[in-house]
C-alpha cells in the first residue's frame, strides 16, 4: 500500500470514529455532518467524497461498531480465564455498552439489522457462532455447562432471541435490558450468576 493510499485508508478510519462517537453520544439524527467534519478536522467534501451522503456514512460507521464489538469479544473469548471469568466480562461489557448507547443511534441500528444487514448476518455465520460453539464446549470441559443441552439447542435459542430482536416492537425495549436478557442467556431462570 503506497503512502497515498495508507492516509486514505486512516482519514476515513479517522472520520468512521468521530461519527461513531458522536452518534453513540447524541443520536444520528442530533447529529450533522457539519459536527462530524469539524469534530473530524475535515472538510464536509471530504465525508461526502468517501462516504456519498450520511446515510451510507451511518451504514458505514454501523459496520465500524459491529467489527470493533466483534474484535473486542474475540480478544475476550481467546484469553487464558475461567468460562464463569469470561462470562462475567461478557455480561459486564453488555451492560457498560448498553450506558453509553444514545437511544436514537441503537434504534437505528436495529432498524437496519432488521432491514436485513447481510453484514452481521455473514459476521454471526462466520466468526461469532464458532467462537460461542468454542465457549460451551470450554464451559462443559470447565464443568460449568450442562452436557446433556446440546450446542445446537444452544445455538437454536440464540438464533430466535436473534429474530426477536429484529422486531420494532422488541429491539426499541431491550436496551435498558441488555444486561438482564444476557444473564438469562448465560444463567438461566435460576441460575444466581454470583460464580
Amino acid at each position: 500500500m503506497d503512502g497515498f493510499e495508507k492516509r486514505r485508508k486512516e482519514k476515513k478510519k479517522n472520520i468512521l470514529v468521530t461519527a461513531q462517537s458522536l452518534f453513540t453520544a447524541h443520536g444520528v439524527k442530533n447529529v450533522s455532518v457539519a459536527q462530524i467534519a469539524k469534530k473530524a478536522n475535515v472538510s464536509q467534501v471530504t465525508i461526502y467524497n468517501y462516504f456519498e451522503s450520511k446515510h451510507k456514512l451511518v451504514h458505514e460507521v454501523f459496520i465500524h461498531y459491529v467489527d470493533t464489538v466483534s474484535k473486542e469479544y474475540e480478544a475476550l473469548l481467546n484469553r487464558n480465564i475461567a468460562f464463569p471469568e469470561k462470562i462475567k466480562q461478557i455480561i459486564f461489557n453488555k451492560k457498560e455498552s448498553a450506558k453509553h448507547i444514545h437511544e436514537d443511534f441503537y434504534n437505528y441500528f436495529m432498524k437496519d439489522y432488521s432491514q436485513g444487514i447481510n453484514y452481521i448476518e455473514e459476521l454471526y455465520a462466520r466468526e461469532i457462532f464458532p467462537k460461542l460453539i468454542e465457549l460451551f464446549n470450554e464451559g462443559r470441559k470447565q464443568g460449568y455447562m450442562n452436557h446433556d443441552i446440546s450446542n445446537e439447542a444452544i445455538l437454536f435459542y440464540i438464533q430466535m432471541i436473534k429474530e426477536a430482536m429484529q422486531r420494532k416492537d422488541v429491539y426499541q425495549k431491550l436496551l435498558p435490558m441488555t444486561e438482564d436478557i444476557t444473564k438469562l442467556l448465560f444463567y438461566g431462570i435460576i441460575g444466581n450468576g454470583k460464580d
